[in-house]
């Protein structure tokens, strides 16, 4: 009978309450409404920062009115078809008072609740008046409650009518306290500290981690507008949002988890970070590409969206603006790979994708101007902090800046611009795991933006995260130190910066050794970005990479790393060198049983194009094992109906090999007629 809604699901301040059915019975709805007046009766125990009197008085009024359904239900007393409907009346109001109590007592929503007192107070004067409403045509004459009880109903009709249900003065003037602090950041003026304290003393936010609760609701708030369409309050969400970042930031000297979730602080959630698929999101879209193509300009985009773009007129680059010097697209394939292999992984349908994904690139531009200023202020206060402030206010100025760059664009501008990198690149030395681990984190959110990239590698930033990368405290900032080169390997021209210091691709090859799954899989995926320069193919050769490789294959149950495994040695299968060293492996019938049993269309493709290169590679020693197979036929066969356009070619390719070689064997011609095969196009 009661609807019962998560508030995860529930929009704050929107109240779905559903109608009792007519065909509902009377002692039915009487037990529903028994059981939705205890639960409103239950909140009065709990904390209202804001809109206490109201809640107080409705509260007290939904009590009197249960002590009336219980005396109905314990003497067992019928009711009436002429009450009924005002009961359903009572039950639909009851329903959207519950919602109403459960938002004001939210502890993650004390300063949005506090900004609509008067939508609020609104709420509650019209819903009491409901209940006032109803009470007043219920046939109370006909209901055998005894005086007392009609008379304690009479009372609350009578007060529900008459009580003055207002904004609180107390909340109007901390309300007018934000207010003014908002209107501070936008004319670009520091609020005073006492202000700050004061408004959060109001609402009893009182450590780090109920502002960061405050934070993240509001996160949620701005997205899911987003996500919706409906924009409208996403620019004073926006501004509370800078409010509460800088209150974090500034007023809260110490870090507490005691109340907040802590996954955030861990690894895996930096590894997933590096293979997110908001950053496999088309600018111009924002939908995940299906077909990524770079441009001139070195950005990335879906290539159905900036042919629309280029079809428009515009010769400009959508997301750095620059001028374009041509419209050649060129494709990414390595990304591509990434983006179906992830969706593989993931369970994902590409043509599915993206409406309820949070869309992080319309954070390039800031939520509103006082948002902005806050966000300069507070980055520009981090950055003193970790030059000059003593080591708990540098570990806390590199997590806070972990939190600000993690999924905001703008952001991270700011904190680049703030000069953050060259003090957090310091920090990489310390010999405190909590100050390292922070410090490298913050520096891979940073990495993600071209200029912090840039910055990075200007400021001699390499140097510092490979050290991390070879001898970090603990294996987690060794793992984010790969994920940070693996966004910095995006950039052409560091791939071979990087190859060429010693320790990089020993490093990650290391890690690959003694890593989690997710620290593998960085490390993998690292390696697949700095392959994309050729001068590094013989680096991560002679750094033994290979019979690592093929053991993820043969030993893990992790889907995901086989098919980052697959991808690197199908790069590596290209080169005759590389041939060889898979070969040595004696790897052939197991990558020919992943093609067989793969679920992974990518990883199939992948198992393809590493049997095709050996066998374009190394003549008759791998096609005559694979000839002797035969899985391998039906597989491809299987591919060329199924898979992409890339993967049908390769199959092809492959299959007549296999071909030519039954015909030459059974003429006698062998070896010689397929040296001549080697030739086929890959």
């Amino acid at each position: 009978m009661i609807q019962k809604f998560n508030l995860v699901e529930r929009r704050i301040l929107s109240f779905p309450a559903v109608r009792p059915c007519e065909a509902v019975s009377p002692a039915t709805l009487l037990d529903s409404l028994i059981t939705l007046s205890q639960n409103i009766s239950n909140s009065q125990s709990k904390f209202f920062a804001t809109q206490r009197r109201n809640a107080r008085e409705t509260i007290r009024q939904i009590g009197i009115i249960l002590v009336f359904f219980e005396e109905i239900r314990d003497r067992g007393l019928i009711v009436p078809e002429s009450a009924v409907l005002c009961f359903s009346e009572l039950h639909l109001t009851f329903q959207k008072i519950r919602f109403l109590l459960e938002d004001c007592s939210r502890e993650e929503a004390r300063l949005w609740i506090l900004m609509k007192s008067e939508l609020v107070a609104t709420q509650f004067r019209v819903l009491v008046r409901t209940v006032a409403t109803a009470l007043d045509v219920l046939p109370l004459n006909l209901i055998d409650v005894c005086g007392e009880v009609k008379e304690l109903v009479e009372l609350v009709a009578k007060q529900a009518r008459k009580a003055k249900i207002d904004i609180d003065p107390d909340d109007e003037r901390a309300m007018r306290r934000v207010l003014s602090v908002l209107n501070r950041f936008e004319k670009g003026i520091e609020p005073e500290f006492q202000i700050l304290k004061w408004v959060l003393d109001y609402l009893e936010i009182k450590s780090w981690s109920d502002c960061n609760k405050e934070i993240q609701f509001l996160e949620e708030e701005i997205s899911s507008q987003c996500v919706d369409g409906e924009e409208r309050e996403v620019p004073f969400q926006s501004s509370l949002l800078g409010f509460m970042s800088y209150c974090r930031g500034v007023i809260f000297d110490t870090l507490d988890y005691q109340n907040s979730d802590q996954t955030d602080i861990r690894c895996n959630m930096e590894i997933l970070s590096c293979l997110n698929p908001e950053d496999f999101r088309c600018p111009i879209s924002l939908e995940l590409m299906i077909d990524p193509v770079t441009v001139s300009t070195g950005q990335t985009y879906d290539r159905s969206s900036i042919q629309k773009w280029f079809k428009a007129g515009n010769t400009i680059c959508p997301k750095t603006g620059e001028k374009l010097t041509n419209t050649e697209l060129v494709p990414n394939t390595n990304l591509c790979k990434l983006i179906h292999q992830f969706c593989a992984d993931n369970g994902v349908s590409l043509a599915k994708t993206g409406k309820r994904s949070r869309d992080i690139t319309r954070t390039i531009f800031p939520g509103s101007p006082a948002a902005a200023e806050a966000m300069k202020f507070l980055s520009k206060f981090l950055a003193r902090k970790l030059i000059f402030g003593p080591s708990e206010q540098k570990n806390k100025a590199a997590y806070e800046i972990r939190l600000l760059a993690k999924a905001n664009i703008f952001n991270r501008s700011c904190l680049i611009e703030a000069g953050t990198i060259p003090p957090l690149l310091n920090l990489l030395y310390s010999f405190n795991k909590s100050i390292q681990e922070n410090a490298i984190a913050a520096l891979l959110k940073l990495s993600k933006q071209a200029s912090g990239k840039k910055v990075i590698v200007e400021s001699g930033g390499l140097r510092s995260i490979l050290a991390v990368l070879k001898r970090g405290i603990s294996l987690e900032a060794r793992q984010i130190a790969a994920a940070t080169i693996f966004y910095l390997s995006s950039v052409k021209g560091y791939r071979k910066l990087i190859g060429e210091m010693p320790e990089a691709i020993p490093g990650l090859v290391d890690l690959i050794k003694e890593g989690t799954a997710c620290g593998k899989k960085n490390a993998i995926v690292a390696l697949s970005g700095l392959l994309l320069y050729p001068g590094n193919y013989q680096r991560v050769l002679d750094a033994g990479t290979v019979p690592l490789l093929v053991d993820i294959l043969a030993l893990s149950d992790r889907h995901e790393l086989v098919a980052d495994s697959l991808a690197v040695l199908a790069t590596l299968a290209e080169g005759f060198v590389g041939t060889f060293a898979i070969l040595q492996t004696s790897s052939l019938p197991l990558i020919t049983r992943i093609l067989h049993s793969s679920t992974s269309q990518a990883g199939k493709e992948n198992c393809a194009s590493i049997l095709l290169s050996l066998c374009t590679n190394s003549g008759e020693e791998a096609i005559s094992v694979l000839a002797k197979d035969p899985s391998v036929m039906s597989s491809l066969y299987s591919l060329i109906t199924d898979g992409t356009t890339h993967a049908s070619k390769k199959a092809r390719s492959l299959l007549k090999l296999l071909h030519k070689f039954h015909e030459t064997s059974s003429s006698g011609e062998g070896c010689q007629a397929f040296t001549h095969e080697q030739s086929v196009h890959i």
